[in-house]
């Protein structure tokens, strides 16, 4: 059986990420890497051409994996895109809406995939909740506190010149750190009618936050709360609590850790392998997620079908990003 070929473009801890979850599905393969440095991505093999960039790729192959910061996802896409190829790229989608809409409307325009990784909404913890909050069976969903209180040390920062950037990162630990717990939020409750925030900076010398809080009102009424930092020494998991009109959850580290809901029994069965805590490192352990994306992915861009997580559903979290940032401006 012919493999689904891949791309990995960019060589940093991500991409690394990918070498490892590629060879856990069968059904996939990396072919080849783009890596402007020639450094080729930790643990790859090293019979695996490097190029300078897409444009120089010369082996046959059907897609892209963008392991490259926030900010280069746009061109990356379009760039693929312009070469008939799909595209899997990284969290966030991009950084604009303009970007963001460039990208999405090209895939489609040329039949193409487009999928983001998102990888919490895999946990089945995360599944379980979002069903029973679409189906009404927590009943009305008064609040939700998102913490979201990471730390990384200056040595973090340090290793590339983009972290904590603007035109690169995006902004701080609501972009980047928070973003896949933000994704959850907005799969869960969809993007809120009115945001408030405030960020700042305390520890560390960022064009972005390192520490932010948002408000959120929905149609509904309910009432979210999102806290993102990388300013929490020493670092502890993200937790989301949910409090309904039937009692309330606790969702730490994708599993269900606190559950008191009236007349509904806790969908947790077992203990749920960690996906990654991020707490105080941005290295990733477990593929898992990764590997149940990529496998997802080339299967609907060979058989048709749409993505777990496609441009559209991605956009959602950078859109309330993008209102969060925009609400702490208006603060200042």
């Amino acid at each position: 059986m012919k493999k689904f070929r891949f791309v990995l473009v960019g060589s940093g801890n991500i991409a690394s990420t990918y070498v490892r979850a590629a060879a856990n599905v069968p059904t996939i393969e990396i072919t080849g890497c783009v890596s402007r440095s020639g450094k080729r991505p930790q643990g790859m093999d090293s019979s695996i051409p490097v190029y300078p960039g897409i444009s120089d790729v010369t082996g046959e192959y059907d897609a892209v994996i963008l392991a490259t910061p926030n900010g280069c996802h746009a061109a990356g896409c379009l760039e693929a895109a312009e070469a008939g190829k799909h595209v899997f790229t990284e969290k966030t989608l991009a950084l604009t809406r303009s970007d963001m809409d460039k990208m999405i409307r090209t895939c489609r325009e040329k039949n193409l995939k487009l999928a983001v990784a998102f990888q919490r909404r895999t946990a089945p913890d995360n599944i379980a909740v979002r069903e029973l909050l679409q189906n009404g069976t927590l009943g009305k969903v008064i609040a939700c506190e998102l913490n979201v209180n990471f730390w990384r040390d200056s040595s973090y920062y340090s290793s590339s010149p983009y972290r904590g950037t603007l035109d690169m990162d995006g902004g701080g630990p609501f972009v980047q750190q928070a973003s896949h717990n933000i994704d959850l939020y907005v799969w869960f409750f969809g993007l809120p009618e009115k945001v408030h925030a405030l960020t700042g900076r305390f520890l560390h010398p960022l064009e972005g936050e390192d520490y932010g809080v948002a408000i959120c009102r929905h149609a509904d009424g309910m009432i979210g709360t999102i806290t993102a930092s990388t300013a929490s020494k020493p670092g502890f998991d993200a937790v989301m609590t949910i409090r309904t009109s039937k009692g309330s959850l606790v969702l730490q580290g994708d599993k269900i850790t606190f559950w008191q809901i009236d007349g509904v029994e806790n969908p947790c069965k077992e203990p749920v392998k960690e996906l990654h805590s991020g707490a105080a490192t941005n290295a990733v352990t477990s593929t898992l997620g990764h590997e149940i994306l990529l496998r997802d992915f080339a299967e609907k861009a060979v058989n048709g079908g749409e993505v777990f997580i496609s441009g559209e559903e991605a956009r959602k979290a950078s859109e309330l990003i993008l209102q969060i940032y925009e609400a702490a401006k208006e603060s200042l």
